[in-house]
């Protein structure tokens, strides 16, 4: 999916966020409502003015997001897994 039509970053908006199409709606909120149990059409019936294609582009862009990361060493003896957890 392309998803650069529909994700956009605007300094002055939702300070720089990722939103949808512009709107207010972050790229984030759409990820917690699905963490929180939501379904889509529940997303959908929520807020109108959204489509199922925007939500498939918010997974998209947020697993191109973490496809990104740079993956840190693994923890050794002298690092602390919650040290490590931190740098992740």
């Amino acid at each position: 999916m392309n998803y650069h039509q529909l994700i956009t970053i605007e300094t002055g908006k939702r300070s720089g966020k990722p939103c949808i199409r512009g709107m207010g709606i972050t790229v984030y909120d759409i990820l917690e409502y699905l963490a929180s149990g939501m379904t889509e059409a529940e997303i959908l019936e929520d807020f109108s003015e959204l489509t199922s294609e925007d939500i498939k582009a918010c997974l998209t862009f947020a697993a191109n997001r973490l496809n990104w990361a740079v993956t840190p060493t693994q923890p050794n003896d002298s690092t602390s897994n919650r040290e490590f957890l931190s740098r992740i």
